[in-house]
């Protein structure tokens, strides 16, 4: 989903980074909520994982492969804004060293893969923890579906923006058709991997992912609860 210089004229390449750079800036200052002793680390840790990962490649089909994009696994591992924060870093750090999205559309890049994926991701899972049972074991599945989602949403999100902005004459339909359906696919994978992942977490450090908090609070009152009774 790198959208390399040139695809977006230069109002929309602009407004993306004003967009960009304004919530960035709000994620620098809600940090500071999510960050302690255990996610501090984490961050640094979900960071170079999400570089090392989007590297790698899977096949979708018809000559089309897909990457992890990372934003819901950052969400649900160091929190929402942490996660921005991160794949924001990425975002750049691809952009500036390795030519893999234009420099021109950072800014789209950290919209559609920093925040869209990243606030989507973590939405869907916290009302999925809402509904659900508060079950330990229920926290991957969970996390998977919120990246399973906010992977064509982000797709779509790109569409608008060309809708708006792009720099070549494609049907709205005929784009909105291809981006859905290629990133629906690569969806499933991000869900897959997702999941995996903070599942080998809770596994060995429940404590240490951020989403599962709310999930762990609840067995220890339960707990202490049944104790005092």
């Amino acid at each position: 989903m790198h959208v390399p210089d040139g695809f977006l004229d230069a109002p929309t390449s602009a407004a993306t980074g004003a967009v960009a750079v304004a919530v960035v800036g709000v994620a620098l200052v809600k940090a500071r909520r999510e960050l302690d002793d255990r996610t501090a680390p984490m961050a640094g840790l979900v960071a170079a994982f999400i570089f090392a990962v989007q590297m790698l490649n899977f096949p979708v089909g018809a000559g089309t492969s897909g990457h992890l994009i990372g934003g819901a696994l950052a969400a649900v591992l160091v929190g929402p804004w942490t996660g921005v924060l991160c794949v924001s870093v990425v975002l750049l750090v691809q952009a500036l060293l390795f030519a893999d999205g234009g420099i021109t559309a950072l800014g789209t890049n950290i919209v559609l893969m920093a925040i869209t994926t990243v606030l989507v991701g973590w939405v869907v899972f916290r009302l999925l923890q809402l509904v659900l049972p508060k079950r330990l074991s229920l926290t991957p599945a969970q996390a998977g579906v919120g990246a399973f989602v906010s992977v064509p949403l982000a797709a779509s999100v790109f569409v608008v923006l060309y809708a708006l902005g792009g720099t070549a004459d494609i049907p709205f339909d005929t784009l909105l058709t291809a981006m859905f359906g290629v990133h629906t696919l690569i969806g499933i994978g991000e869900g897959v991997i997702t999941g995996l992942a903070v599942g080998a977490i809770i596994a060995v450090r429940p404590d240490l992912v951020y989403g599962a908090r709310p999930v762990l609070v609840q067995r220890e009152l339960v707990i202490k609860k049944s104790v005092v009774g």
